[in-house]
């Protein structure tokens, strides 16, 4: 089907993706990660777009039997279960499998770089499969919405990510499991709020999903700015006092 895709579309779909991941990149202050890591999550996270597919499949074949489409607890738990638990999940398992225990994994801003580097890997190849489908509507509407969202969801991901590693190297277990259980709760229950009030069909509250999609968009920028200027390597003993 490529074949047949104007390449414009095709550099429309990839370019939002291409912008976000750069701007990471760059915020990387202390010891920016190789190219070959970067490609390598990115790719992981166009593979993770398969995994959450197969899981969605199946939740929604379930959930179908037990609930009514048409019901307020079946959107709830499509959304914030199904869609982001799939989505989120199949990306956080990549992102650990290829990250936690990597050499390259010793500043704690690095959480940030890599979670939303699989997180763009999936936004890129889900846009590219829209632009596909829905043309120049789909890439301009993706472009404002769906793939700053899943920046998003991946800088909350990588920020506790990064602190799951960093109290991983003081040795505190306990306070790196329950961080690393946030880098996938927080981001799934982000992704099922942005998907549920993205549903809403009226014009009144879609103003609702406008305003909720600013307020995200702002918050995470604040929160990339925040954790670069006070990045710090993970097994510093000077920083000690954090704990």
């Amino acid at each position: 089907m490529f074949f047949y895709l104007h390449p414009i579309l095709i550099i429309a779909a990839i370019a939002p993706a291409i912008w976000l991941l750069r701007f990471i990149y760059r915020s990387d202050r202390l010891e920016q990660e190789s190219h070959s890591l970067i490609l390598s999550l990115v790719l992981l996270g166009i593979l993770s777009t398969l995994a959450a597919s197969i899981l969605e499949g199946v939740g929604i074949a379930v959930l179908s039997m037990l609930l009514d489409p048409e019901g307020l607890a079946y959107s709830v738990i499509l959304f914030f279960i199904v869609v982001g638990g799939s989505e989120e999940g199949a990306k956080y398992v990549l992102l650990k499998k290829r990250t936690w225990n990597n050499p390259e994994f010793n500043c704690q801003f690095d959480g940030v770089v890599y979670a939303v580097s699989v997180s763009l890997g999936f936004a890129l190849w889900e846009n590219i499969r829209y632009v596909m489908q829905f043309g120049w509507n789909a890439a301009l509407i993706r472009a404002v919405t769906a793939v700053p969202g899943h920046a998003c969801f991946g800088v909350l991901m990588g920020a506790w990510y990064g602190m799951a590693k960093k109290y991983s190297g003081y040795g505190d277990e306990g306070k790196s499991a329950l961080y690393r259980k946030l880098a996938f709760f927080m981001p799934a229950a982000l992704h099922g709020l942005y998907d549920i009030l993205a549903s809403l069909e009226s014009e009144s509250l879609g103003l609702i999903f406008v305003g909720f999609v600013l307020v995200m968009f702002a918050f995470c920028r604040k929160l990339v700015k925040t954790l670069s200027e006070n990045d710090t390597y993970i097994n510093n003993q000077n920083d000690f006092f954090y704990k």
